[in-house]
């Protein structure tokens, strides 16, 4: 898949892959070395179908760690291929491989079989023995020199042990002419999420941003479990592009993976600073796009509405698909997402997919507006005197200050705050949205009670 217009995936940072058979521990080894949970940890071979990659900065370097699913799985998807080709990309694109081994369980014939596919190739690769717990585990790991890659680098994912011998390895054997001084990249990205329901298309827009299939697509619904980072730049701003599992109903999660796909998700929107919700035009809004707009909501985040699969979307009668019908319904089966705004594309087609991103980029500008505490009173004053709650004590508005941004976030200081209710919070909130230039982004408006300062009298 080529590149859209206007979008280039970051190439600058060199390449770490792990790899090796299902269940020998490598996104435990990826979420120990990133120092998060990024792949899931469950014990079921294949939960890690994707190319699930991050960038670390580890002293002097800077890299790009990548898990991968496990070599020689039977999956019960059918994805087998698919799985076996997102390996394949990772170790021809890989700068340096990390063969990670069983060392408590010992040599299988899986292991023979990682190595054989591995020693042809022209590449840099570390030997890891993991699950080494004890000093006799650690004497007896040298018989995995047998497997042609030298002694291994014995480490515990589970405990930690043998991660800083690893990582100083890593620094050791990076190609100096692709490796980046820490210091010197910038980590002022603007990261976004990919949401939506079950095969609203996120995997395939992901895929058309980072220019190559990083993401299995499939009709087999669910496909992507993890939450994969992708960097890109468009118009020369730096981008990470979070990829989530499919939402469905809880009462439909029946394994404990796609519970910790539900929460990576929820995750995902959290550390966010803008979030585009998919949805399919072929479909109805559903109630997992309800409840994935109200946490975003919840979370105060941008949001931009995205409607996908327009080239395909049915027509009515013998008119074109009808975009500002589509945009009205939007709005009526989300209303906490009024001020959102809404692009209609085809990530499949690339159509409208360089506007969206530009958009994006003009809501976090939105998102980080300052308004200035002057004109912010005066336009707290003039909302006063034009609308005002009602009710049996006198509600008053003092004054106000802004606090923070992403979100916007204003301090309103009154007499008592139970007597401003959610709908005149909404009608503040859209005054300054207007007055300030901020419209399609949350305000967070917080009213809170000006205590009052009593002197004491002097004896």
């Amino acid at each position: 898949m080529g590149c859209p217009y206007g979008v280039r995936p970051q190439v600058t940072l060199p390449r770490v892959a792990i790899v090796g058979r299902p269940n020998v521990g490598k996104s435990s080894l990826m979420n120990r070395m990133v120092g998060r949970r990024v792949s899931i940890v469950e014990p079921t071979a294949g939960v890690t179908r994707d190319r699930v990659s991050v960038v670390l900065r580890q002293n002097d370097y800077a890299f790009e760690l990548v898990d991968t699913g496990g070599l020689g799985l039977v999956d019960e998807a059918l994805l087998k291929r698919h799985i076996e080709e997102q390996i394949a990309v990772a170790i021809d694109t890989a700068d340096l491989i990390l063969f990670l081994v069983d060392g408590k369980e010992g040599r299988v014939p899986t292991d023979d079989m990682v190595a054989r596919r591995l020693r042809p190739l022209r590449k840099k690769v570390v030997l890891v023995a993991n699950k080494m717990e004890s000093y006799y585990d650690e004497v007896a790991a040298s018989i995995w020199q047998r497997l042609g890659f030298g002694d291994p680098i014995v480490i515990s994912a589970k405990e930690g042990y043998g991660i800083h011998d690893l990582m100083e390895r890593i620094g050791e054997r990076l190609p100096e002419a692709v490796a980046q001084k820490a210091a010197s990249v910038d980590d002022g990205v603007l990261r976004f999420a990919i949401v939506g329901k079950r095969n609203s298309g996120k995997s395939t827009m992901l895929n058309r941003l980072a220019g190559e299939d990083r993401v299995i697509v499939s009709e087999v619904p669910g496909t992507t479990r993890d939450a994969i980072d992708v960097e890109l730049e468009h118009e020369g701003r730096k981008l990470v592009a979070i990829d989530t599992a499919g939402v469905r109903k809880k009462k439909s999660i029946e394994h404990a993976i796609e519970i910790f796909a539900h929460s990576r998700g929820n995750e995902s929107i959290r550390r966010a600073q803008v979030c585009v919700h998919m949805f399919d035009v072929r479909d109805k809004i559903s109630q997992v796009d309800k409840a994935l707009a109200a946490y975003c909501v919840e979370q105060s985040k941008p949001v931009i509405l995205v409607g996908n699969k327009i080239d395909v979307a049915p027509k009515e009668g013998k008119s074109a698909f009808d975009i500002e019908k589509w945009d009205r319904y939007i709005k009526q089966q989300l209303p906490g997402l009024d001020h959102a705004p809404v692009v209609f594309l085809s990530a499949l087609k690339g159509i409208n997919v360089p506007e969206m991103l530009t958009l994006l980029l003009d809501l976090h500008e939105q998102t980080c507006r300052e308004m200035p505490t002057p004109a912010l009173n005066a336009e707290l004053q003039l909302a006063k005197e034009r609308l005002m709650p009602s009710g049996g004590d006198i509600p008053k508005l003092f004054y106000g200050t802004q606090v923070g941004t992403e979100p916007i976030t204003i301090i309103v200081f009154v007499n008592n705050p139970k007597l401003f209710p959610d709908q005149y919070q909404r009608f503040l909130e859209q005054r300054l949205r207007d007055r300030f230039d901020c419209q399609e982004v949350p305000v967070r408006i917080i009213f809170k009670r000006r205590e009052k300062v009593i002197l004491k009298d002097r004896d």
